[in-house]
Order: C-alpha cells, then sequence, then structure tokens
C-alpha cells in the first residue's frame, strides 16, 4: 500500500473510492453553544443510502477554486485507491477558511468500503493533520452532516471538537444539519520558525 501526494490530475482516480454510505442513524445535539452540546442518536424509520459525490464531487474542485495550496494525498494498491484525503488552505473564495492563513480545511477524507476498519482513516487523518502542520497551521476545521454518525464519532475519536451546528443548513438536502468540528493542530519548532520567516517576510 502506498501513500503519496497527488495532484488535481489524479482526482478522477481520487473519486474511484466511493463516497457513499449507509444512513441508519442521525444525531442530535441539545445545547446551544460547544460548551454545552450534547449529542445523542436516535435510529431513522428508513434506511437510505447518501452519496456527496452526487452533490459535490471533487473532480469539479479545479474549476471552483485554485488548488496551488490544497493537499490531495492518496492511498493505493498499484493502481487501485483505497482512500484519500483533500487538504484546503490559504484559498480566496473559501469561505470556511475564514480569510486565515493559519486554519486548514479537511475537504474530503474517504476509504473504500472493503478497506475500512483497518486504520487508514486514522492514518490519512494524521497525514491531514502533519500537513496541515507542516504549513503553519494550528486549527483544522472538518464539515459533516447530522446523518453522517459513523463520520461524527470518528471525527470524535481523532479528538475533534464540536463548535457548531447549524440546522437544516442544505436547501438541496432538506433536514440536514451541518455540523462543524475543530482539531487543534500541534506545531513543532520548524514549522514555528518557517511562520515567523513568512511573518517577517510579508511586512
Amino acid at each position: 500500500m502506498q501513500t503519496y501526494y497527488a495532484s488535481s490530475d489524479d482526482l478522477p482516480q481520487y473519486c474511484r473510492v466511493p463516497m457513499s454510505f449507509r444512513v441508519d442513524s442521525v444525531l442530535r445535539v441539545i445545547g446551544d453553544s460547544p460548551d454545552t452540546f450534547q449529542i445523542t442518536e436516535e435510529p431513522v424509520l428508513k434506511s437510505w443510502v447518501k452519496d456527496y459525490d452526487i452533490h459535490d464531487s471533487p473532480t469539479g474542485l479545479p474549476d471552483r477554486f485554485d488548488l496551488k495550496n490544497w493537499g490531495i494525498i492518496l492511498v493505493a494498491v498499484g493502481d487501485q485507491p483505497n482512500g484519500g484525503c483533500i487538504i484546503a488552505h490559504d484559498t480566496q473564495g473559501v469561505n470556511m477558511l475564514q480569510g486565515r492563513h493559519d486554519l486548514a480545511v479537511l475537504w474530503d477524507i474517504r476509504v473504500a468500503p472493503d478497506s475500512r476498519g483497518q486504520g487508514l482513516g486514522r492514518k490519512l487523518f494524521d497525514s491531514a493533520v502533519e500537513w496541515a502542520s507542516s504549513r503553519g497551521c494550528i486549527e483544522m476545521h472538518i464539515e459533516t452532516q447530522n446523518i453522517n454518525a459513523p463520520a461524527c464519532r470518528f471525527y470524535e475519536k481523532m479528538g475533534c471538537r464540536l463548535i457548531r451546528v447549524s440546522r437544516n443548513a442544505y436547501a438541496e438536502c432538506p433536514g440536514e444539519d451541518m455540523f462543524l468540528w475543530s482539531k487543534t493542530v500541534p506545531r513543532d519548532n520548524k514549522t514555528i520558525q518557517r511562520t515567523a520567516l513568512r511573518a517577517a517576510t510579508d511586512l
């Protein structure tokens, strides 16, 4: 299994890893601030399959944004992709970045169905955090939805904190709530030195 940094030309291969899952439950949040949020889980009356790529496939990213400051990490065996992640940083037009230079966004993370439960998701998440740290970021945000309970539980295990909930956030997906998670990005001395050098250059 090989892990490597890919380019936008590799996005069609990246998307060969399906981004669909079965919705068996939804999450509800009680509380009005991160300090008071309590997450509960309840089953749905009828399960269905959700496919994120139908509404927002990564293959369309080059037409929407300048990807020069983005990271694309792909894990594959031969020419068969098993998983990957996409990280956004320092890009105009990406509202989630809030105009900050010290914030990254985990735009996408996916693992092939037959590779799940083997630690690949954790490996990809850790790689995304390491990538963000190397760019001088101190925080990484991740957006998901209340219908994706496994992903939310995964982010909790990765040390992420739920910082915002937006009810009925998507016009094209009625009833779905947006969850915004935050992960603190550790910084080493080399990263701090690079950030300081960049700041001095900008003066």
